[in-house]
């Protein structure tokens, strides 16, 4: 029962993702891979492990932001192949637009569902994803 809720609230967060993205002409999956490289620029495959997503899939989404300038690659001194995404100032700006609409919606559902029941559900789903891992590297299923 767990795993359905978790794909149904993926699924449901999701959708709400492109709503929240689509003001600023993307989608959840774009606002996801501008947001990995908020901090510091990083390689295709090191934005999907982080994400838990296809490589094939975020150097897909990875060429469009850099096609539309909002991202660019760069070289990377620590491997001559796996160039570094790092985010433009129009991506900047982008995710800027996005994270401020994401923070009005997560303090409208936050007010709703309140801080202390947030916090546990935090603490559970860190504990399953813990487990989770946990048993994937052990090979057990």
């Amino acid at each position: 029962m767990l795993a359905v809720r978790v794909l149904r609230l993926a699924g449901l967060l999701s959708s709400i993702g492109d709503e929240l993205a689509a003001p600023a002409g993307q989608t959840s999956a774009r606002w996801q891979v501008l947001a990995a490289i908020e901090v510091a620029p990083m390689p295709v495959a090191d934005i999907a492990r982080r994400l838990g997503l296809a490589r094939q899939s975020v150097q897909r989404v990875a060429d469009l932001l850099e096609s539309e300038r909002l991202a660019s690659y760069d070289a990377n001194p620590d491997h001559a192949r796996a160039k570094l995404l790092r985010l433009t100032s129009a991506g900047r700006s982008k995710l800027d637009a996005i994270q401020r609409a994401q923070c009005a919606w997560a303090d409208e559902v936050g007010q709703e569902v309140g801080e202390v029941t947030l916090a546990r559900t935090n603490e559970a789903l860190d504990l399953v994803l813990a487990a989770l891992q946990q048993a994937r590297s052990s090979g057990a299923r």
